[in-house]
């Protein structure tokens, strides 16, 4: 009699192994024919970095992949394969690496920078996971995110009925309405599900800036959710879903532009991967709100009045920043409400990331490893000598604040869009 589940489980294998064959093409290929293992993504990884174990190499953690190059697009793997000398990917294979793929990786593109040679390890990485979502091993925590996000529309749990809640409290402090499915609005904004329970000030604070500047904005009741935890995963089918729905609310209600909030995983997901993922162009621009709050302020429509003293610094997020190519505006803004703003050494494209992107702080198993790696972040604070943080994802200032209670630092974390906010002229 035969095992049903031993069944499942080789057609995971074999559907995972199809879809890694279906990654390597002619760029896979000629990343790794091109890798002369010079070990400098390894000193740009802070997994590497703060724990010196050579398995947290960048290049390493997609050994899985290259085993499968080697195999089948290389003259000696085929000559292997011949002899019978050589195998195929195993269940062993993904049970070995998935912690490599996911709680050893935070998709930052630290690594992809600092290569001589052009290999896009980031890329390649997030290509894996696919693969690995196939068979089965993907992290509890991350898997129960998307199946939340499916189901409820956010990875927290968030409904229609706690952002009204939220909004209802900022009315309330404000005087404001925030408008709900106003057709024919200029902008449709998204949230992540951390600023609606977490970091409520967000919302007041662009609230507060949209009517400052007389902008035309709304929310969509159908779709308020910024993050896609698919493509955390690797759910191409999950990551389609929820791009879809934030694609047809906005177009649905006539926007002309739909503003990413401060999350740098979201505003790669709808800016960057999004129309790849539903096949076509969207009808409306995708502009991350940094972006739109720095434009506003060049039109003169933003304008503000003082400034901080208080010395502080900027962590930039890898997916707005590096992988984003939001590094400006930022600063642009800072300069003209914080006076006491200075760069840290390794800043803009080269910035440490925190260590909770790429769904790691939605994994608990990593957590452990993500506080120790948080020590490069550390030294980083520490050698600047500033006891305020200004950040633009909220993602990043939840494991900023849990990383420097960690380390028992006094560091204070705050948004950008709410320091904005604060000096508005009024």
């Amino acid at each position: 009699m035969r095992d049903a589940g031993a069944d499942n489980m080789n057609d995971r294998i074999a559907a995972a192994c199809d879809e890694l064959r279906r990654q390597i093409d002619a760029r896979v290929s000629s990343y790794f024919s091109s890798c002369v293992h010079c070990g400098l993504c390894a000193e740009a990884c802070h997994f590497h970095v703060e724990t010196d174990d050579p398995r947290y190499t960048p290049i390493y953690k997609l050994e899985p992949m290259r085993k499968l190059w080697r195999q089948e697009h290389t003259l000696l793997g085929r000559l292997g394969a011949v002899l019978g000398r050589s195998s195929g990917l195993s269940e062993r294979d993904f049970a070995d690496w998935e912690e490599l793929v996911y709680d050893s990786c935070n998709l930052c593109g630290r690594c992809s920078m600092v290569c001589p040679l052009g290999i896009d390890i980031t890329y390649m990485l997030r290509k894996q996971r696919e693969a690995f979502n196939l068979s089965g091993y993907v992290p509890d925590g991350m898997q129960k995110a998307l199946e939340r996000t499916l189901d409820t529309g956010s990875p927290m749990g968030v409904t229609l009925k706690t952002l009204k809640a939220t909004l209802a409290h900022i009315e309330k402090a404000t005087g404001l309405t925030i408008p709900i499915d106003r057709e024919g609005a200029e902008y449709m904004t998204l949230f992540s599900s951390m600023e609606v329970v977490n970091f409520p000030e967000y919302i007041e604070s662009i609230a507060r800036i949209f009517d400052a500047a007389a902008l035309s904005w709304t929310i969509s009741s159908e779709a308020f959710e910024a993050t896609n935890a698919g493509i955390q995963v690797g759910s191409r089918d999950g990551a389609k879903e929820i791009v879809s729905r934030a694609v047809d609310a906005a177009e649905k209600l006539g926007v002309k532009y739909l503003i990413s909030p401060e999350c740098g995983h979201a505003y790669t997901a709808i800016r960057w991967e999004g129309p790849n993922l539903i096949g076509r162009r969207y009808k409306f621009e995708v502009v991350h709100i940094l972006e739109l709050l720095d434009q506003l302020h060049r039109e003169g429509r933003l304008k503000f009045s003082g400034s901080s003293d208080t010395p502080m610094t900027l962590h930039d997020p890898c997916q707005i920043v590096r992988r984003g190519g939001v590094v400006e505006p930022p600063r642009n803004l800072l300069h003209k409400v914080a006076s006491g703003f200075v760069e840290s050494t390794d800043h803009a494209a080269m910035n440490w990331c925190c260590g909770g992107g790429g769904g790691v702080s939605a994994n608990e198993r990593a957590e452990a490893l993500r506080l120790k790696v948080f020590g490069r972040k550390k030294k980083q604070f520490e050698e600047l000598g500033v006891d305020t943080v200004v950040t633009a994802c909220a993602n990043c200032r939840i494991v900023l604040e849990e990383g420097l209670e960690h380390y028992e630092m006094e560091t204070q974390v705050i948004g950008l869009t709410e320091l904005v906010a604060e000096y508005l002229e009024q």
